[in-house]
């Protein structure tokens, strides 16, 4: 459990203190915060496995903090830790782009397992993404650190860097459709708002480039109102 970091972030003093006591227990490194601003700055600074986060917190509070992280960071998992108990709050809480919410007061060794569930997850991601650095799809070879697509001619075709981070977040959930949303959060960040129609056109490059007929897709796929899926 080195290698897995959390980011404990509770305005309770002895309540933090306990938790990270226990948790490093059992083998985590623990980095701590006490309000939200301190929290934004150490998750651009460092990497995390995991972000516990109170919702309650001085200067921002929980649900700003976790709608901060999820734009920079849609991989780290996060899980509330907080007093409120109302199903809006968990509602609020999922929508701000939780993966799991506990009330307080809470078991410990509750707490731990769910932390086991979440880490485990964060670094099987990890470790499908570092081994992810080509993909061969038909005739053609990409490679996602140079963003270069080779067919078994030897021809050479440079892709753009939102067209690589498409086609890896498609070949990544392969078989699954991928909503416009995933698709915003992933390869735009949110930084702008393409149109339906913009993303379309990255699937028909993607039919040009891999399709043998892209009028019968076999690799690509646009489902009508709910987003896009690649099978292989």
């Amino acid at each position: 459990m080195s290698q897995s970091r959390i980011l404990l972030v509770e305005d309770e003093e002895h309540l933090l203190e306990a938790i990270k006591l226990n948790l490093e227990l059992e083998g985590y490194h623990v980095t701590t915060a006490m309000d939200g601003k301190k929290a934004l700055k150490l998750i651009k600074e460092e990497r995390f496995n995991l972000v516990l986060l109170d919702v309650m917190l001085p200067e921002i509070d929980g649900f700003q903090v976790a709608e901060t992280i999820r734009l920079q960071n849609f991989d780290v998992p996060i899980l509330f830790l907080t007093a409120k108990n109302t199903s809006e709050d968990r509602v609020m809480g999922l929508k701000k782009g939780a993966d799991d919410y506990l009330t307080k007061p809470f078991n410990l060794e509750e707490l731990i397992l769910r932390v086991g569930i979440l880490v485990k997850r964060s670094l099987r991601n990890t470790e499908e993404g570092k081994m992810l650095n080509t993909y061969k799809i038909g005739d053609k070879e990409i490679n996602f650190t140079s963003f270069e697509l080779t067919s078994d001619d030897g021809t050479t075709t440079m892709l753009t860097k939102k067209e690589a981070m498409l086609l890896k977040l498609l070949i990544e959930r392969k078989g699954e459709v991928v909503s416009r949303e995933q698709i915003l959060e992933t390869v735009w960040n949110y930084d702008v708002f393409p149109s339906t129609r913009t993303i379309d056109n990255f699937i028909l490059s993607f039919r040009k480039y891999f399709e043998p007929n892209p009028k019968e897709p076999r690799y690509f796929h646009s489902v009508r109102g709910v987003g896009y899926k690649f099978t292989d």
